[in-house]
């Protein structure tokens, strides 16, 4: 039995290496689709690795309050999905910063966030605008280099002062010192009392590349609304965060004239960090697993160009299917060749691009980490599995018919075929 499988296994390889161009071209597209579903499986994981990273760097501790309900608890907010939500106000901010509301928060800050040019005599460069309170220093870990922070006054007040980050700084003064020096944005001039220490990229936000403005200044004179984008809490510890979500929505609640509690009427949304990187890495994870199971479809068009040159090849060795049932070859004998080669050329055409796909993804993650990026090289066993897997039951399955066929064909007629 064994010594009969090995001739078989010998037999189909010597007749694939008689046609070693056909045979490349037949495995060509098998190799095209398992490098792709490799490629996307490693790039998605590399890529959910950086999200996930960058989420992680803004704290465990931190808690997000955005404008709009979610459909649910693990849903993402409606300001996410580009509806214009003004639900949230400074105010309420404010009433979350207030110990006696939420005894577990050690600071809260407002956001409402745009874009502008910064000039300063000839020099202008266009940045982010951050609308924001002096606590956003505290809940994003933040550091003066020089100068001060804005007071409360100064918040409410609408005073026009600004500090600056890092990039701005540099982009507008270089050597000059900025403190003390007037910017214009938008047409009104404001006093530079503060630059940040550099401190570059978190959760896809450059901390470097903007200009922090008053809250009350930025909605009122800049963006022109009484409403904020975002409110971000520190949480003292770990341990108190579920405590300080349900107080952040009891006050919410109270503030908005909320009664039901259920959450499916509020009109905010609440995330602590573990729940958005569960939300995000399930959305990911999606996005991941569609995307590879699209690649896969490739190998249903490398399965029928497997099934036409084996047919091509059937019918090119009807006189040696019937000599071998001549000299006693059985059906299954015949049957296990043919299927044997459309196995072979999709087991071998499923490791090089398993090879091909891992050399891709390794590039692919060498050079975003080249250009700064946390890209980690994931080359998980089971996307491998999977590739490996999904090309021998593609040879199987459009093997099958051609086999079947070869195997059918009468000794006398195949003898007699021209």
């Amino acid at each position: 039995m064994l010594e009969t499988f090995t001739q078989s296994i010998h037999t189909s390889l010597a007749a694939l290496l008689a046609n070693k161009g056909r045979s490349f071209l037949t495995m060509l597209g098998i190799v095209i689709g398992v490098g792709a579903v490799i490629v996307i499986m490693a790039v998605g994981a590399g890529a959910q690795s950086l999200i996930l990273g960058q989420v992680k760097s803004l704290g465990a501790n931190i808690i997000g309050v955005m404008p709009g309900g979610s459909a649910d608890e693990e849903g993402p907010p409606a300001s996410m999905m580009g509806i214009s939500i003004t639900t949230l106000t400074y105010d309420d901010a404010m009433a979350l910063k207030e110990k006696k509301n939420v005894p577990n928060l050690i600071d809260v800050v407002a956001y409402t966030k745009g874009v502008g040019t910064v000039s300063w005599g000839a020099h202008s460069y266009d940045t982010n605008l951050s609308g924001c309170n002096a606590g956003f220093i505290t809940v994003e870990d933040g550091e003066l280099d020089r100068g001060r922070l804005f007071t409360k006054e100064e918040e409410r007040n609408l005073s026009r002062v600004v500090v600056l980050g890092a990039t701005v700084n540099d982009e507008l003064f270089g050597e000059t010192e900025a403190v003390g020096q007037r910017v214009k944005i938008k047409k009104h001039t404001f006093s530079v009392i503060g630059v940040m220490k550099e401190r570059g990229t978190v959760a896809f936000q450059d901390y470097d590349d903007q200009v922090f403005i008053p809250i009350m200044t930025m909605q009122k004179l800049i963006a022109g609304v009484n409403h904020l984008g975002l409110i971000r809490a520190k949480v003292d510890h770990e341990d108190n965060i579920d405590q300080a979500l349900t107080d952040v929505k009891l006050t919410l609640r109270e503030r908005h004239d909320i009664i039901d509690s259920s959450g499916k009427n509020d009109d905010f949304t609440v995330r602590s960090g573990a729940q958005a990187l569960d939300m995000i890495t399930t959305v990911t994870n999606a996005l991941k697993y569609f995307l590879a199971a699209m690649a896969a479809l490739s190998l249903l068009v490398g399965g029928i160009g497997i099934m036409n040159i084996m047919l091509v090849a059937v019918t090119e060795r009807t006189r040696e299917i019937g000599l071998r049932k001549a000299l006693g070859a059985r059906t299954a004998n015949i049957m296990n060749q043919f299927l044997l080669e459309s196995v072979a050329v999709t087991l071998l055409g499923g490791i090089i691009g398993i090879i091909g796909g891992a050399v891709i993804s390794f590039l692919i993650a060498t050079g975003a980490q080249f250009m700064g990026y946390e890209w980690a090289f994931i080359l998980s066993i089971q996307s491998i599995l999977l590739a490996v897997g999904v090309s021998s039951i593609v040879g199987i399955i459009f093997g099958l018919y051609p086999a079947r066929k070869a195997s059918k064909l009468e000794p006398v007629e195949a003898l007699r075929y021209e």
